[in-house]
Parts: structure tokens; sequence; C-alpha cells
């Protein structure tokens, strides 16, 4: 099976790649992620995961579009839904869109290793964009591996991001603290 894989960072690949290759399915990672910002987030995700592809020796295709007004744009009016009506679909649709004109058999993503993302979501987007292109999404559930990929992305070096990639979510992650310093 040819497998393009869409990644939104080597550390979320890891068990992915892994658990693909135990069956027998060698992925090519897809890097499309114009929802993460700031651009020097954006790079340091994106030339990490060029390291740990070639140290694999894995296939890699790197879409460069950053895009901090489009994003903003297309998020603005719904931020509380913003990653399934945009980022999970840019992504995904990017990447059905690749498979289908570049002869792959199917595509997937390794959003699906996250607990913190929208599984629902991804599955019901990925199966959409599937009749769409006439072309196979592969689900796996695979959060089951994501503490033992996160560990082997920290025992072999791997930048690990600390948060899930848009400007918003960078909010997210400090909001106790902004909560705190206006005294609520």
């Amino acid at each position: 099976m040819k497998l393009l894989l869409h990644t939104c960072c080597a550390p979320c690949s890891v068990y992915c790649i892994d658990e693909l290759r135990c069956e027998d399915i060698e992925p090519t990672i897809y890097w499309y992620n114009p929802n993460i910002h700031p651009y020097k987030e954006y790079k340091a995700r994106r030339d990490c995961l060029k390291e740990y592809t070639k140290s694999i020796n894995v296939k890699a295709i790197f879409e460069e579009e950053y895009g901090l007004k489009e994003f903003c744009k297309n998020v603005v009016s719904d931020l509380e839904n913003r990653c399934s009506n945009y980022c999970y679909r840019v992504r995904l649709e990017q990447t059905a869109k690749y498979a289908k004109e570049n002869g792959y058999d199917a595509f997937s993503t390794t959003l699906l290793v996250s607990p913190y993302q929208k599984h629902e979501a991804l599955k019901e987007i990925g199966e959409e964009l599937a009749k769409k292109y006439e072309i196979e999404f592969i689900y796996r559930d695979f959060r089951i591996g994501f503490r033992e990929g996160q560990n082997k992305a920290r025992e072999i070096g791997l930048y690990m991001q600390k948060y899930c990639g848009c400007i918003f979510s960078e909010e997210d992650r400090y909001q106790k603290q902004i909560d705190k310093d206006k005294g609520l």
C-alpha cells in the first residue's frame, strides 16, 4: 500500500510510523501545516521533521505554506470550532488531494495519535474527503501509543512543542496563568 501520512510534527510521527511499519506499510510523510504559528514555531517543527525522517530513512514531502493571514481569515468568525472547521479540514484536504494526484492508494494523519485532538471530527473529515477524492482514508486510533511515542521522541532529542500549533492554542496553553494574573 502506498500511504501518504499527513504529519504535524516529528514527535507525533514516531509511534505512527513505527506502528505502520509493523503492518508492513511504509508511509510517505507529508508536511502541510499552514495553521502553525508563529513562523519560528513552524520552522522548528518542520526542520525537526526533516532531520527525523532522514535519520529513519522515510520519504518526506514538504509543502511550504506558512499562512498566518489566511489562517486568521478562516478562523476569526468561529474560534471555538477552528480545529474542525479549518485546521483539520485544510490539512487533510490538501493531503487527500495530493495523494490522489500523485498515485497514492490512501492517506492518513499523525493527528490521530494525540489525545488532545478531536478524534471523531478527524475521522469524519477523513472519511468525507476519501469519498470526495475517491481514495482510501486509513483510520487508526494511534492514541494508545501517544506516551510511548512522546517518550521515544524525548529520548532521541526531538523538538517537543508546548502547544498544538495555532496562535490560539498557544494562548490556551497560558490560560491558567492569564487568569491568575487577572486575579480570577
